[in-house]
This record gives structure tokens, C-alpha cells and sequence, in this order.
């Protein structure tokens, strides 16, 4: 009989059982996590399946290097060239066992988290875009403009744009925003790939052709995945009567979807806003001006700004009752005050004033109720007010991602981010290639101080819009306050010098350098830079001369520091008598008559912008505020106060003010450092833990 081991007894005994134990375990939980871990950071899903196949091809060849090869004290040698006595396959073996049910353990604990925890979060708040399976998904790409004049792209704008809006009030529908659709050319030859990008089953393609006083559009439905035409129709209309194809086009792309209309959709679809064709034109030209501005397509938008206004109030002249264009309007004077273009008061009761009578002419017109929640938001920070408008709104657009987001930017700015956020994420659905919604998730999980989950989704808006300016600087601003600064000066390194005309980039650079204490880096960054400088994350301009100063303080060269307070103090004074800039103007003086010692005047400075803006009105801007007023306290030596207000900060949804990071290195607080209280806070939870819990 032969004492030859068995060939079972030998795979033991050379451990490969165990090898392809280990292996299979250890494969399935890096592909478990890959397949989490790789849509949030936008990695192609090739890299998936390369992971994968990679994965199979390897575990036969894992196998058989198992059984020819032996790790010894000495390294690995063939199996055949280690003497049995030598061997130390038995412990390799224990050491094995081990390894194998820590995986298994790992396993098994992603297994319960991903079932428990994050399957029933992505089921609620979709970060993704939706499966395209829904066969009443649809998404009207861009018209084509046939007309001799290209000067009418206006029009043919108009038209899809209004036959847009019409689905979108539609509920059995889902319908994607133009600001995803646009991004796209007219007639695409792409359009499998293009429906799958906008997560839809259809889409609709079209053409306009102006003539003297006739129309001609022809469209075309179109099902994507088989590239079948559902539907299609020419109309020729004469100019005044433009407005019925509109109706019946969606009406049309409604009935081939099977899409069920209620009564009060029936009406909104079928309702011509002005009969009146010079009013209805010099409209379609505001809303393309408009939609310049909104889509950072205007290369002058204070003019263009203007010149839309000056449109809507020509075409309200030509119809009195055009309640459509004096939302348009209301809605546009608001956006032009919050996002200062426009700073007068007149603006602010202008936006008022349309929006009343926009309301007076139809009290159910949606678009007239989301104007006076822009007002409410925009011009006042009345955020419970704005809230009530946008919830009337949306109940009659079902589909306006624009309605949705609104709710989670309101939500921000009372402090509870995190309600905002599933918002933020359902409006993605809706707008998939809108490089600004991903953007502004990331801006919330940076209130929230949850800046990994924040870089993830910047990286998503760049991946949409590579050169959007203000991502890039709003992602450096996290990696500072999440304390990756070096990261956050490569990122900020890489912008071009002439990308910055509003000095945002550089103000950032001058913060990395002050935080870091490098004042001589700091005044480099500011060399070249406008005389004021924008920040992003609170629309407010600072002066130069105050940055200057403080760079300047920090190198101990007090007499040229004093003298550049004084200039500061001199442009800021001149800002107290303009109503919309004498909260900017009064945060800065703190910081300002800090540098030059006067300590009553700092206080009394910067408890007046905080007074006048707190956070209990608005957590976003009021947190600069009271940041500012920390810092002037800190430099005047009211320590207790300054520790107070930090404390307030840090149990707040203010996460792009300070952090546990620049706490723990800026030199603005090295006054409070051997206080207990700011020991304390270095080891306080973060203020998201808090907020979570609201």
C-alpha cells in the first residue's frame, strides 16, 4: 500500500484550499465596495468590469502559485526544494485561517451596512441619475433654427422652451430641464447615448422656421432606445396663433405617452399667456436674455440684465394682463438684486411690485407664486414666506427642478442643510447635466462640515463642467477648511491669473497664505487684484486695503499696516449710507479699526452687522458676520466673547467659517489658544452631528 498523500490531502497541506478561500472572499468584498465607492466619485463603469474580470482572471494563477511556491523564513521557494522538516506550512496555514474570518467578518458587516443603512438611503435620496426605463420620461432637446434670419434664435428658443414648460406641468410625465437639454445640439445623431445621460426613454426633437408674419415647426418624438418615431407633425401658423401649437404639441407628445392629464393640467398646458403677438415676442426676448444670465452664457451681464428687464416692461406695456411677463419680471429683478448686478431699492420694489400683480391677474399661475418666493428669499431673506410660495408653486410644476431646488437653498439658509440636501438630489433627476445642483449639494455638506462628502460632489460638477470658476474655488475653500492645504494651493495654483477678474481667486490664495502664516505669499496673492474683492459663498466684496493691512500687521511692519487700515477705513465709510452694503461695510469695519487699536469702535462695528444680519435670519451670511466679530474680539482682547461666538459657530450648520483645521493653526486666534474654553472647542463634535439631529 502507498503512503503517497492523497492529491485532496496535499492541496491542504500546500494551502491553496485556504488561498482560494481568502482570494474568493477578498474579491467579492473589494467589488461590494468598488461598486459603492466608484458612481460617487464619477469613475466610468469600464473600470468596474475591469476590476472585475481582472479579479476572475487571477484566481486560477493565484491557485497554482500556491501549490509550486512555499513562503519560508528565507522568502518564498519551491515547494519541492523545502524539506518537510523545514517547512512552515502549519503555522502559514493558522495564520491564514485568521485572515480569512477577518474578511469574513468584514464581509459580513458591509453586507448588513449597505442592506440597513445606505441601500434604504439611496432609496430616499437619489444622488443619481433615474433608470431610464420609464417609458413617459422625456426630454425636449434644443429646436433648430431654419429660419434666413439668424437673428430669430430668440424665437425658435422661445418656442421650445414653452413647449418645455407646458409637459413639465404635467405629473404623469417626468421631463428634464432645459438647463440639462441645452447642452446638447439640435438633431444629435447620439441619441441612445444622450437619453441614457438624461436618464429618459424619449425624446423630443424639433425645428422652427420664421417668415414674415408665418411659422412653421415641425416635431418629432422620437423613442430612444430603438430610435423609432412615436409621433411626428408639421403646423404652419400665422404669428399670432403661435400659441395654440404650443398647447397641442404637448398635448400631442402626451396622448403618444399614454400620460394621463388631470382637469387642472388640461388647463394649465392649454392656457395662452397673452394674445397679444408684439408682447409675446418682446417676452421670448427677455427670457433668452435671461437665460444668458442665468446660465453664465451673458459676456455683459449687467447690460443684458437691463436690456431683459427693459423686454418683460415692453411687453407688459403691449398687454396689460401678461401675467406671465410680469413674473418673468418680478423674477428677474430679484435675481438681479441678490446676485449684485443691481443693488438699488428701486429694484426691490419692482420685484414686489410685479410679482402683486402678476399674482392680481391669475392668483394660480405657478410661475407667479415662485417670483414672489425669489422675492421673499431673494430680497428680504423671508425664508418661511419664500417656502409657503415655492410649495404653491411646485404642486403645479410637477417637473421644475428649478421649484425643488429653491426649497433646499431656503432650507440652508435657516441652518437644517441636511433637509436641504435629498432636495438638492431629487432636482438632479430631474436636471442631470446642470453642473450647478451637484455643486451646491457640495456646498451643503461643506455647511455641514462633511467636506470629504463635499469634494466628492465637486468633483462630480467639474466632471459635468470642467471650467466652472466658482466650483474650483469653492472646492479649494474646503480642502482649507477640511485642513488639506496642500491640496487646496495645487487647486488653487492651477487657475489662471486671467479667469479672476473678480478677485474671488485671489482672496483665497491670500486667506490659504494668512491661515498657514505667510504673509509674504499673502500680499503676492493680492499684487495684481482689483481694488475689491468678491466672496463667493456670501455675494459681500471686501477692500484691499483692509487685506493689505492685515498681511502687513502679521509681519510686524506696523507703520505701513496702520496706513493701509486707515485707507480701508476711508472706502468702507463711504459704503455706510448705501442700504444694500452697510452690513458689509460695518462686519469690515471690526476687522478694520481692530488693526488700528480702537477697540470700542471695533466692537461697536461688528456687533452692528451681526445686529443687523444675525443668524437667526440667515445661517449662511449671518455666520460670516459672526465670524468676523470673533476675530475683532479675539484681536481686542475680549477673549470670553470671542470663544462664545466661536462656540456658537461651531455647533452651527457654518462649516465654510471656521473648522476644528484653521482653528487649530490661524494666527487671528493665537490670542485665545492657552484659554481652557478654546481647548475645549478643539475637541468639540462637529457641528453636523448637531444638525443632523433637527
Amino acid at each position: 500500500m502507498s503512503n503517497q498523500p492523497s492529491f485532496f490531502a496535499e492541496l491542504k497541506r500546500r494551502n491553496v484550499i485556504r488561498v482560494a478561500g481568502l482570494y474568493l472572499v477578498g474579491a467579492w468584498l473589494l467589488t461590494q465596495v468598488a461598486s459603492t465607492v466608484l458612481p460617487t466619485f464619477d469613475v466610468p463603469s469600464w473600470a468596474l468590469r475591469g476590476l472585475i474580470i481582472t479579479l476572475a482572471l487571477g484566481f486560477v494563477p493565484a491557485l497554482i502559485f500556491s501549490w509550486v511556491f512555499e513562503l519560508t523564513p528565507q522568502g518564498l521557494k519551491r515547494d519541492e526544494d523545502v524539506p518537510p522538516e523545514q517547512s512552515i506550512a502549519p503555522q502559514t496555514a493558522r495564520r491564514m485561517n485568521r485572515m480569512i474570518i477577518a474578511v469574513l467578518v468584514l464581509a459580513v458587516g458591509y453586507f448588513a451596512v449597505d442592506k440597513f443603512v445606505l441601500a434604504p438611503r439611496r432609496a430616499a435620496a437619489p444622488n443619481g441619475l433615474a433608470p431610464a426605463d420609464n417609458k413617459k420620461s422625456i426630454a425636449v432637446l434644443p429646436f433648430e433654427n431654419l429660419s434666413r434670419d439668424p437673428d430669430n434664435a430668440y424665437f425658435v428658443d422661445g418656442i421650445q422652451d414653452e413647449i418645455l414648460t407646458r409637459l413639465a406641468k404635467i405629473s404623469a410625465l417626468k421631463v428634464i430641464s432645459r438647463t440639462s437639454t441645452m447642452r446638447y445640439a439640435s438633431r444629435p445623431d447620439n441619441l441612445r447615448e444622450i437619453a441614457k445621460q438624461l436618464g429618459v426613454a424619449n425624446l423630443l426633437e424639433g425645428s422652427v422656421q420664421r417668415d414674415a408674419g408665418t411659422v412653421r415647426v415641425n416635431v418629432q418624438l422620437i423613442q430612444a432606445e430603438s430610435d423609432s418615431h412615436l409621433w411626428a407633425e408639421s403646423y404652419d401658423r400665422a404669428i399670432k396663433n403661435i400659441f395654440s401649437v404650443e398647447s397641442e404639441v404637448a398635448q400631442n407628445v402626451a396622448d403618444a405617452l399614454k400620460a394621463t392629464l388631470l382637469p387642472a393640467e388640461s388647463a394649465r398646458i392649454t392656457n395662452v399667456p397673452t394674445k397679444n403677438s408684439e408682447a409675446y415676442d418682446l417676452f421670448l426676448k427677455g427670457q433668452y436674455l435671461f437665460h444668458q444670465l442665468q446660465t453664465s452664457a451673458s459676456k455683459d451681464p449687467v447690460g443684458d440684465g437691463k436690456t431683459a428687464a427693459e423686454m418683460y416692461r415692453r411687453a407688459v406695456t403691449a398687454d396689460s394682463n401678461f401675467a406671465l411677463a410680469y413674473a418673468r419680471l418680478s423674477y428677474l429683478e430679484s435675481y438681479l438684486h441678490w446676485y449684485n448686478v443691481d443693488n438699488s431699492t428701486a429694484v426691490v420694489d419692482d420685484a414686489r411690485v410685479a410679482a402683486e400683480r402678476a399674482l392680481a391677474l391669475q392668483p394660480n399661475l405657478p410661475e407667479a407664486h415662485l417670483a414672489m418666493g425669489y422675492f421673499h428669499y431673494w430680497c428680504h431673506r423671508d425664508y418661511e414666506a419664500a417656502l409657503k410660495e415655492f410649495g404653491t408653486a411646485q404642486a403645479s410644476l410637477p417637473n421644475d427642478a428649478e421649484v425643488t431646488a429653491a426649497i433646499g437653498y431656503v432650507h440652508r439658509r435657516q441652518g437644517v442643510a441636511n433637509r436641504g440636501i435629498p432636495e438638492l438630489q431629487q432636482a438632479i433627476v430631474l436636471d442631470p447635466r446642470n453642473s450647478l445642483l451637484p455643486r451646491e449639494i457640495a456646498n451643503s455638506y461643506t455647511a455641514l462640515r462633511r467636506y470629504a462628502e463635499a469634494d466628492a460632489f465637486y468633483g462630480r460638477s467639474l466632471a459635468i463642467f470642467p471650467g466652472d470658476l466658482e466650483a474650483q474655488e469653492q472646492r479649494a475653500a474646503n480642502m482649507i477648511y477640511s485642513g488639506d492645504m496642500a491640496a487646496a494651493g495645487r487647486l488653487l495654483t492651477a487657475i489662471p491669473a486671467d479667469t479672476d477678474p473678480q478677485g474671488a481667486v485671489s482672496l483665497l490664495r491670500f486667506k490659504l497664505a494668512m491661515i498657514t502664516r505667510q504673509p509674504d505669499t499673502a500680499l503676492e496673492a493680492i499684487a495684481h487684484s482689483p481694488e475689491w474683492l468678491i466672496t463667493r459663498w456670501e455675494h459681500s466684496v471686501a477692500p484691499i486695503s483692509l487685506l493689505r493691512g492685515q498681511a502687513l500687521a502679521l509681519k510686524g511692519e506696523s507703520l505701513p499696516a496702520h496706513a493701509a487700515f486707515l485707507e480701508a477705513e476711508k472706502q468702507l465709510q463711504n459704503l455706510l449710507d448705501k442700504p444694500e452694503q452697510v452690513v458689509d461695510a460695518q462686519s469690515y469695519l471690526g476687522l478694520v479699526y481692530a488693526g488700528l487699536g480702537q477697540k470700542d469702535a471695533a466692537l461697536k462695528a461688528g456687533r452692528a452687522a451681526v445686529d443687523l444680519l444675525p443668524m437667526s435670519l440667515d445661517v449662511i451670511v449671518g455666520a460670516f458676520h459672526l465670524e468676523r466679530l470673533a476675530r475683532t474680539e479675539a484681536q481686542v482682547g475680549e477673549t470670553q466673547a470671542a470663544i462664545e461666538h466661536l462656540e456658537q459657530l461651531m455647533s452651527s450648520a457654518s462649516g465654510e467659517t471656521v473648522s476644528i483645521a484653521t482653528l487649530q493653526i490661524d494666527p487671528v486666534w493665537d490670542p485665545l489658544r492657552k484659554d481652557p474654553r478654546f481647548q475645549k472647542l478643539l475637541n468639540s463634535p462637529v457641528a453636523s452631528q448637531k444638525d443632523a439631529a433637527k
